[in-house]
């Protein structure tokens, strides 16, 4: 089982997000986050086909560390600078 974060542009509706009952559902302001846990990565893909069917533009898929979420301040992107 692994985690990922999955970042849709735009802020789904609450009718789109009751479309991902088993996530985690983050609003920013102008992205969505949707996270869990996924079984495999069948699992993973099964929920990209989806967002794809919605007509919902990905942004971003990534895997995190279990318990962790960038929300939660675990921030990898490439292009982050430290403060120094």
């Amino acid at each position: 089982m692994a985690r990922y974060e999955i970042r849709i542009k735009g802020r789904m509706s609450g009718s789109l997000q009751s479309a991902f009952p088993d996530l985690t559902t983050q609003i920013e302001p102008v992205e969505t986050v949707l996270s869990g846990n996924f079984e495999d990565q069948a699992a993973l893909y099964g929920v990209l086909l989806q967002i794809e069917g919605l007509g919902l533009e990905l942004v971003e898929v990534r895997h995190v560390a279990d318990g962790v979420f960038a929300s939660e301040g675990a921030d990898d992107r490439p292009n982050k600078r430290a403060k120094e």
